[in-house]
C-alpha cells in the first residue's frame, strides 16, 4: 500500500545533479509543475468573485419583474438559486484547497461562509453586506497559483517528489484491531497500489489471507513480490482482475499530486475508489486511506451510495500531523442512487470532528465467510514471476511438456543396417553414449575432434624449374570412441 503522488513523474528532473540548468529553465519548470491545491485556490477566487456578482444581478432581475412579469421573475429566481449553488461549491473548493495549504483560518472562514450562504434568504434585501464579505474573502485568495506562500508550495512539492507514503505499521495495527477475519476460510485481500507490499503483508500475515497487489513502479513491484502472493506490474487501470472476488480492499491511492503544463490532473483518490470497488465482493470490507481534506462531497456520495456501516478515523497524532491521513471503513452494498447519501460523512472533513483510530472497537467489521477464487489477475506489463506461476498452473503447458509420442516410447530399429559413416555420425552426436548391455557389456562415449595436418605442394614453372613450395593447413574431423570394458579402457579412432 502506498499513498504516493503518481504525478511526480510528470515534471522534469530538478535534482542537484542538473547543476548546469540555467535560472530561466528553473523558472520554466516551476511554471510547469504547480501544486494542485494552489491551482484550486486560485480558481476558487475567480469563481467566488464572479458568483457573488451574479447573486446581485439575478436578485435585481427578480425584483424588476416581480410585479410586471411574475413568470419571468420565477425564471430569474431559479437562476438565482443556481448561482447560489455554484457559489457555495466554489466556497467548498476554496475550503478544501486552504486546508491542504494549511491555511486553517481561511478554511474555517470559507466553511462559515458556505454554511451561511446555504441558509441565506434569497428574497432578502440585505445583499450588500453579503456581497462585500464574499468579495473581501475572495480577494484574500491567491490571484495566481505562483503567488501562494513559497514555503508552503515548496513543502508540498517536496512531499510530491518524495515518491510515496507507506502506511506506518502502528496505524496498520490499529486498523487490524477493528477487523474480524472468518475462521476456516482463506480471504482474498487486495491493494491496487501496493508499493513495496509492507502494509498488505502486515494485514494478511497470520490471518489466513491470500494477498494480491498491483504496483506501477517496477522496483517496488519487485520488492512486493517477496512479500505478497501475487503482484501485477503496471497501471492498475490497465490490469485485468476478477470482479467481486476480494474480501478486503485496502486502498491508499496516490495523493498530493500536481497539475503539469499540459493541464492534466493527476489526482486519483476518486478514480481509484470508483474503479477498484467493483473488485470487492458484496459485504466485503473497504479500508480507504486519504488526507482528510480529500473527503469531498463527491467522494462522500460515492461512499454513501456503495457502502454500509461507514466510519471515519484519523491516524495517530504524529502521522496525522505529517500527512493529515484518515481511514474510512465500509462494507460494500448494492449501489443506491441517493444525492444525500454522503452528507453524514462531509462533517469529517473537519479535523476537530475526527476520532483517533486508537478508539476503533475490536472486531467491529466482520469479513464475509465466503470461499472465493480469483480467476483472473494480470498486471499491465509482462511479469516473469507471474508468468512462471501461470505456467505452473497451466494444464496445457503441463501436458505439452510431459507429452511423449509413440516413437519416443518405442525402441528404435533402423530399416536398413547402418553404414560406417552413419555409425560415426550417431556416435559423434552422443546418441549411443552410455552402457551397452550385450554379451560383452561395455560403456561407450563417442566424440569428434579436430585434427590439423600440413600439406606441402612443390611449385614449378613452365620449363620445369623449381620455384618454391606452398604449405597448406588442412583441418579435418576425427571420430574417437572411448570404450570402458571389464578388461580395461580402449580408445578407438
Amino acid at each position: 500500500m502506498s499513498g504516493r503522488p503518481e504525478a511526480a513523474q510528470a515534471g522534469p528532473d530538478q535534482r542537484s545533479g542538473a547543476g548546469e540548468m540555467r535560472v530561466s529553465e528553473q523558472g520554466n519548470l516551476q511554471r510547469q509543475e504547480m501544486s494542485f491545491a494552489a491551482v484550486k485556490a486560485s480558481a476558487a477566487r475567480g469563481a467566488i468573485l464572479l458568483g457573488s456578482a451574479e447573486l446581485l444581478i439575478w436578485r435585481a432581475k427578480v425584483e424588476k419583474y416581480l410585479q410586471s412579469d411574475p413568470q419571468r421573475a420565477k425564471v430569474c429566481y431559479e437562476e438565482l438559486i443556481k448561482a447560489r449553488n455554484r457559489l457555495a461549491a466554489a466556497l467548498g473548493d476554496a475550503r478544501l484547497a486552504l486546508l491542504e495549504l494549511e491555511e486553517l483560518a481561511g478554511a474555517r472562514a470559507a466553511g462559515k461562509l458556505q454554511a451561511g450562504l446555504a441558509g441565506f434568504n434569497l428574497m432578502s434585501r440585505a445583499y450588500k453586506p453579503v456581497y462585500e464579505t464574499l468579495q473581501g474573502f475572495a480577494k484574500k485568495l491567491p490571484e495566481r497559483p505562483d503567488t501562494v506562500n513559497a514555503k508552503v508550495i515548496g513543502r508540498l512539492m517536496n512531499q510530491v517528489r518524495m515518491g510515496y507514503y507507506p502506511t506506518d505499521p502502528e496505524n496498520i495495527r490499529h486498523i487490524l484491531r477493528g477487523i474480524r477475519f472468518p475462521a476456516g476460510v482463506t480471504t482474498n485481500v487486495f491493494d491496487p497500489c501496493c508499493g513495496c507490499g509492507k502494509a498488505l503483508r502486515q494485514i494478511a500475515q497470520g490471518n489466513n489471507c491470500f494477498a494480491y497487489g498491483v504496483e506501477l513502479d517496477e522496483s517496488r513491484a519487485e520488492e512486493a513480490q517477496t512479500r505478497l502472493h501475487r503482484v501485477g506490474v503496471g497501471s492498475f487501470f490497465h490490469s485485468r482482475i476478477s470482479s467481486e472476488a476480494f474480501h478486503l480492499l485496502f486502498l491508499n491511492p496516490p495523493y498530493l499530486s500536481v497539475l503539469n503544463q499540459s493541464g492534466g490532473r493527476a489526482r486519483h483518490e476518486k478514480r481509484f475508489l470508483v474503479e477498484s470497488m467493483g473488485h470487492l465482493m458484496l459485504g466485503g470490507l473497504l479500508i480507504y486511506v486519504i488526507p482528510y481534506y480529500r473527503l469531498t462531497p463527491d467522494i462522500c456520495r460515492i461512499l454513501g451510495e456503495n457502502f454500509d456501516g461507514l466510519s471515519v478515523w484519523r491516524f495517530t497524532d504524529g502521522e496525522f500531523q505529517k500527512f493529515k491521513q484518515i481511514v474510512v471503513f465500509g462494507l460494500r452494498k448494492k449501489r443506491t442512487d441517493d444525492p444525500d447519501a454522503g452528507t453524514p460523512l462531509e462533517r469529517y472533513a473537519d479535523p476537530a470532528a475526527l476520532p483517533c483510530v486508537t478508539q476503533l472497537e475490536e472486531g467491529r467489521y466482520a469479513i464475509p465467510a465466503v470461499r472465493k477464487t480469483v480467476e483472473v489477475f494480470k498486471g499491465e506489463r509482462f511479469n516473469e514471476k507471474e508468468l512462471e506461476r501461470q505456467l505452473i498452473q497451466s494444464d496445457s503447458i503441463r501436458r505439452l511438456m510431459n507429452a511423449r509420442s509413440s516413437l519416443d516410447r518405442a525402441d528404435k530399429h533402423p530399416l536398413l543396417p547402418l553404414s560406417i559413416g552413419q555409425i560415426g555420425l550417431v556416435g559423434g552426436s552422443g546418441m549411443i553414449n552410455g552402457l551397452i548391455d550385450c554379451g560383452t557389456p561395455h560403456i561407450i562415449k563417442g566424440r569428434i575432434i579436430k585434427v590439423r595436418n600440413e600439406e606441402r605442394e612443390e611449385k614449378y614453372n613452365s620449363i620445369g624449374i623449381h620455384t618454391g613450395a606452398e604449405i597448406k593447413e588442412v583441418i579435418s574431423n576425427k571420430m574417437v570412441f572411448n570404450v570402458l570394458t571389464p578388461k580395461g579402457f580402449k580408445a578407438l579412432t
